[in-house]
């Protein structure tokens, strides 16, 4: 596999421009079949499997799934953000640096595992519960200053969940782990 392939298994994110209802239906329920599916995923792996990195001067098993329990959360925190306040300039932060602490380097899966899913189920529910015209409310990106609407925030998060599972199984198939 290329670098490109590596890093980006499933192509890299491709919101359309007309944001369906069934586009929205189907990213929800990528949104809320991602916990189970990653608990399934990594759930018979040893330790020395989790600290395997899936490409070359990538992140281990374990720093992904902290990865999106920590990103997963700051969307969360965003669509809030969005629903209260009028087009917000969000909060960016340094997943390259989080990656790198204590808890995402070393502390056990099943705490990001179990917090993913409750966040994920809290997440959904609210994303089931907003109307259309919330969907569009928009939040600024302040790296970007780009206007992100929720309606496309919802697919960027249905996208990164199955790309990052891609990345772990990816490894999975590649080391015969699977």
């Amino acid at each position: 596999m290329t670098l490109e392939e590596l890093k980006y298994p499933i192509g890299k994110a491709q919101i359309p421009e007309n944001i369906t209802k069934k586009n929205i239906e189907i990213w929800i329920s990528d949104i809320e079949r991602f916990p189970q599916e990653i608990e399934f995923l990594v759930k018979q792996l040893s330790e020395k499997q989790l600290d395997t990195p899936y490409r070359e001067n990538g992140w281990t098993i374990r720093q992904v799934i902290h990865h999106c329990y920590d990103s997963h959360h700051n969307s969360y925190t965003r669509f809030k953000w969005t629903l209260t306040e009028e087009n917000p300039i969000i909060k960016a932060y340094f997943e390259d640096r989080w990656a790198e602490l204590f808890d995402t380097k070393s502390g056990p899966i099943y705490l990001s595992i179990n917090a993913i899913k409750t966040l994920h189920a809290k997440w959904v529910y609210l994303l089931k519960g907003v109307s259309d015209d919330d969907l569009s409310s928009y939040f600024i990106h302040p790296e970007t200053n780009e206007k992100v609407t929720l309606k496309e925030n919802i697919g960027i998060y249905a996208w990164h969940c199955n790309h990052h599972f891609a990345h772990i199984e990816n490894l999975l198939i590649r080391k015969n782990w699977k």
